[in-house]
């Protein structure tokens, strides 16, 4: 499943190449939103903006598409009405006069106004976004110590986006690597300086992530095996799908477990429990 920083990025390449022009129309594949077709194809997209997962296009004129892509959706765009080879199914088109933004595999599509955002049943109630200008690290410790979420385990809280929203399954395991934090712990187990490393972690790491096309290894280590001719899946990550291999820090062989069917990776030796 894309992560918050993917999301981020496909609405960055959506708004450079649709946002503020003419639409030459607009395609959904579920007939219960065809009707919308038609307005939104004469409108134009003044916004494109990200909510933990979720992606929003807002019209100019005063309506919202919303998507959520979870496990199987990805966003392309490409030259006005090209269309991939690809086994995916088209659920979404927009297109303009050298563009176009393809929407495949998705099924959490809908189109709201101002009040039906508010009021949406996933948007409503995330947690703040790790993406977001406004959400501080003082934050992010106080959702850490408070009742709703401290005795929580952490390998299933960094899941939950009523938590926080935009993080998933390889930011889990990389903020509690950086933060050296053992995965079986729950936020009371930790110390207060353990929780601020968490806070520092859950918001640093997925930034680095969006910035770097989703990179959460040390940024010069990761250049430098780069210029060794090391293949990005070796530089990306610090733990993530990296089981058996050594650990960049202290050279212990990194440990993969799951729960509740999601893996997680951690090294035994910088992330005692």
């Amino acid at each position: 499943m894309p992560e918050g920083p993917e999301i981020k990025r496909a609405a960055d390449r959506i708004a450079g190449a649709i946002a503020n022009q003419p639409l030459q129309e607009v395609w959904f594949a579920f007939s219960h939103l065809k009707k919308y077709e038609a307005q939104l194809g004469a409108s134009q997209i003044k916004q494109v903006e990200t909510q933990g997962k979720g992606l929003l296009l807002h019209f100019d004129c005063g309506l919202s598409i919303y998507s959520h892509n979870q496990l199987y959706g990805k966003w392309m765009v490409r030259k006005a009405y090209s269309y991939p080879q690809t086994k995916r199914q088209l659920r979404l088109a927009l297109h303009c006069d050298r563009k176009s933004a393809l929407l495949y595999s998705a099924s959490d599509i809908d189109v709201l106004d101002a009040a039906g955002i508010q009021e949406h049943p996933f948007l409503s109630r995330i947690g703040p976004d790790v993406l977001s200008s406004k959400t501080t690290v003082d934050q992010v410790q106080e959702r850490l110590s408070c009742d709703r979420f401290r005795r929580r385990r952490l390998t299933t809280l960094f899941l939950d986006q009523h938590f926080l929203a935009g993080l998933g399954n390889y930011l889990r395991s990389e903020i509690l690597f950086v933060a050296k934090v053992h995965p079986s712990l729950r936020p009371v187990d930790c110390t207060d300086e353990q929780l601020e490393k968490l806070a520092e972690a859950a918001l640093a790491l997925p930034k680095q992530s969006y910035e770097t096309g989703g990179i959460t290894n040390d940024i010069a280590w990761a250049a430098k095996l780069k210029s060794q001719g090391f293949a990005r899946r070796v530089y990306r990550h610090w733990v993530f799908a990296r089981a058996g291999q050594l650990c960049w820090v202290c050279a212990t062989p990194i440990v993969k477990d799951a729960q509740g069917g999601r893996r997680y990776y951690y090294c035994p030796q910088c992330q005692e429990e």
